[in-house]
C-alpha cells in the first residue's frame, strides 16, 4: 500500500479557502512541541505570542506599525507572483528605498528646509526601489537570467551599501562613533497619528495601497492581464498580452512599494538611518503574500497576523526568556506549511495497492 499525490480534475476552491487556516493550525501544533522541548509551558508561551499583545493599547499600535511595511511589500510581491514573476529580493529594494530617501534627509539636515522634504523623500525612495527591481527584471527579459537568483543577490549589495554609508560619509559626527546618521529633522519624518505612540501616517498609506491593489486586480484590464499571464501564459499570448512587459511592470511596482515601505520605516518609527532597520520584512512579506492567497484583503489580514508574531515574540522573550529567533523559526515553519497545504489545492492523497494492480494486469 502506498500513499501518493494524485492530480485533481479541477482546482479545489474549498481547500484554497481553508489552506491558510490549516497551515496556521499545523504551525501552532509544531510550535507547541518546540516550546515543550525548550522547557517552556506551551500554553503560557502561546498566550504570550498571540493573546497578550491584543490586550494592550500600545501593543496594538505596534502591531499596526509592524504590519505597515509587511503589507506594502507583500502587495507588490503578490502582483509579481500572480504574473508568474518571482521577485525574492524585496528586502534589497526596501533597503535601497530607505537609503535613497534618507539622502534627502541627510542633505537637508539643519537647513530649515520646507514641507517639500518628506514628499520628495517618498517619491525618491519609490523611484529607487523601482529602478533596483528593474535590474533582475531586465536580466530575465533580455538575457533569460533567473530573477530569483539575481533579485536575491542584490539584497546583499543593498545591505552592504547601507552599511558603508552609515559607517562612512553619512555617520553622525556627534553619534559617539555609532554607525548611524543624525536624527532626521521634523520635516523629514512621517507624522504620528496618535500622540505618545508610534502609529504613523504610513499605516494609512498601506491601507490606500491595499485598496488600490484590490481595484487594480478586480476592476481593471491590467489586473485581468496579470491574472491571465500568470495562470495561462499560452492563452495570454493568444490574447495579445506581452508577458515580458508585464514582468517589467510588476517588478517596477513591487520595487516601488518596497522602497516606499523602506523610507516610511526609516522616517517613521526609526527616525534615522542605521544598519538593521529591517528584521527581515522583505522575506517575511513573502509569507504574508502566500498566506493572504495573493489577495489584497487577505494580505492585510495576514500582515496583521505576522506582525502579531513579531510583537508576541518580543513579549515572550521578556516574560519567558524565549529566544527572539524562535519567531523566525515560527515564520519559516508557517511558510513551509502554507506551501505544503497549497499543494492540496491541485492534488489529493490517494491510497494505491500495487499488488492488486499487478493481479488485475495479469488477469
Amino acid at each position: 500500500m502506498q500513499l501518493v499525490l494524485e492530480k485533481r480534475a479541477e482546482r479545489s476552491n474549498t481547500i484554497a479557502l481553508v489552506s491558510p487556516l490549516i497551515a496556521i493550525g499545523l504551525t501552532i501544533v509544531t510550535m507547541t512541541i518546540l516550546f515543550a522541548i525548550l522547557g517552556k509551558n506551551p500554553l503560557l508561551a502561546l498566550q504570550a505570542y498571540f493573546i497578550a499583545p491584543l490586550t494592550d493599547g500600545y501593543s496594538l499600535q505596534e502591531i499596526a506599525v509592524k504590519a505597515t511595511p509587511l503589507v506594502m511589500i507583500a502587495i507588490g510581491l503578490s502582483l509579481c507572483y500572480l504574473a508568474n514573476a518571482w521577485n525574492i529580493g524585496a528586502e534589497g529594494q526596501f533597503l535601497i528605498g530607505a537609503v535613497a530617501g534618507s539622502w534627502i534627509a541627510v542633505k537637508t539636515q539643519g537647513t530649515d528646509a520646507g514641507a517639500w522634504v518628506l514628499p520628495a523623500m517618498l517619491v525618491l525612495a519609490a523611484a529607487a526601489g523601482a529602478l533596483y527591481a528593474l535590474i533582475p527584471a531586465i536580466c530575465k527579459v533580455k538575457f533569460g537570467a533567473s530573477e530569483i537568483l539575481t533579485s536575491l543577490m542584490l539584497v546583499y549589495v543593498a545591505d552592504l551599501l547601507l552599511d558603508y554609508l552609515v559607517r562612512g560619509p553619512w555617520r553622525d559626527p556627534n553619534g559617539f562613533n555609532f554607525p548611524t546618521t543624525a536624527e532626521f529633522d521634523p520635516v523629514a519624518t512621517v507624522p504620528l497619528l496618535i500622540e505618545g505612540g508610534r502609529l504613523h501616517l504610513g499605516s494609512i498609506i498601506a491601507l490606500l495601497v491595499v485598496a488600490a491593489a484590490a481595484i487594480l486586480l478586480g476592476r481593471t484590464i491590467k489586473g485581468f492581464e496579470i491574472r491571465v499571464v500568470g495562470a495561462s501564459p499560452r492563452a495570454a499570448r493568444f490574447g495579445g498580452f506581452n508577458a515580458n512587459q508585464l514582468v517589467i511592470l510588476t517588478f517596477a511596482v513591487s520595487g516601488a512599494l518596497a522602497g516606499l515601505a523602506g523610507i516610511i520605516e526609516v522616517a517613521g518609527p526609526v527616525g534615522h538611518l542605521q544598519p538593521g532597520i529591517s528584521p527581515g520584512y522583505g522575506f517575511t512579506a513573502i509569507i504574508v503574500a502566500f498566506l493572504g492567497r495573493l489577495n489584497p484583503i487577505g494580505i492585510l489580514i495576514a500582515g496583521l497576523f505576522l506582525a502579531l508574531t513579531f510583537i508576541g515574540g518580543e513579549q515572550a522573550q521578556i516574560a519567558m526568556k524565549i529566544p527572539l529567533d524562535v519567531t523566525k523559526v515560527f515564520q519559516g515553519i508557517l511558510l513551509f506549511y502554507v506551501l505544503a497545504c497549497d499543494s492540496l489545492i491541485l492534488y489529493r492523497f490517494k491510497l494505491v495497492f500495487p499488488n492488486r494492480q499487478v493481479a488485475r494486469g495479469a488477469g
